[in-house]
């Protein structure tokens, strides 16, 4: 046990605080900011060895919105442990086109620059992963949904890359994704059913 602990201990570890920083955004705890952005460290490692380049390259990327969602749970309206909004209508289409656009721009790159033999799975989760970060930074409810996509595909990614540890990390995100969408639905009832009481007090 030990052995395969000090062979693996990059994943445990990234399995580790992966968990543990959906699990504190799925409470709308701040502390998913900095645990998130030492898991971007260790999964940048691991992906760059198993040549996910584009999933290796995303953790850089995660890491600056880590640090955008950080400052905007402490300092814009996002800082309210009680704020939860749905996606404005308007940004849905800018949304798909920044996800397609990113996946098509990435898949070019994979595809004319490195050896990736998973390049269109790797282009369009990284692509996609980062539209689901830019929606949870703005405690849109809707990622949810986004990153269980995301994460579906991430298990597949990983088995075929032989990254074991990080496809059952990728099946346990989907569990907490559930527990996150359900945990921040009650908030926005909770907050919905006070708004309606003010109007009519």
């Amino acid at each position: 046990m030990l052995d395969w602990l000090l062979a693996e201990w990059t994943q445990v570890l990234g399995f580790a605080t992966g968990a543990a920083c959906v699990l504190l955004a799925g409470l709308r705890n701040v502390w998913t900011y900095p645990i998130g952005i030492a898991n971007n460290v260790v999964l940048f490692v691991v992906f760059l060895g198993a040549g996910l380049y584009a999933a290796a390259g995303l953790q850089v990327v995660y890491l600056a919105f880590g640090v955008h969602g950080w400052w905007r749970w402490t300092r814009k309206i996002e800082q309210n442990p009680t704020y939860i909004a749905r996606t404005p209508r308007a940004a849905w289409p800018l949304l798909a086109v920044a996800g397609l656009g990113g996946a098509a721009i990435l898949l070019w790159l994979l595809t004319s620059f490195t050896d990736s033999e998973v390049a269109v799975a790797d282009a369009l989760t990284t692509a996609v992963s980062l539209v689901a970060q830019y929606m949870l930074n703005r405690k849109w409810i809707e990622n949810w949904f986004v990153w269980i996509g995301v994460d579906v595909v991430f298990v597949g990614l990983s088995i075929a890359a032989g990254l074991w540890i990080i496809a059952a990390l990728y099946a346990l995100f989907i569990g907490l994704c559930v527990f996150g969408y359900g945990s921040w639905r009650r908030v926005a009832r909770d907050q919905s059913a006070e708004r309606e009481s003010a109007v009519t007090a």
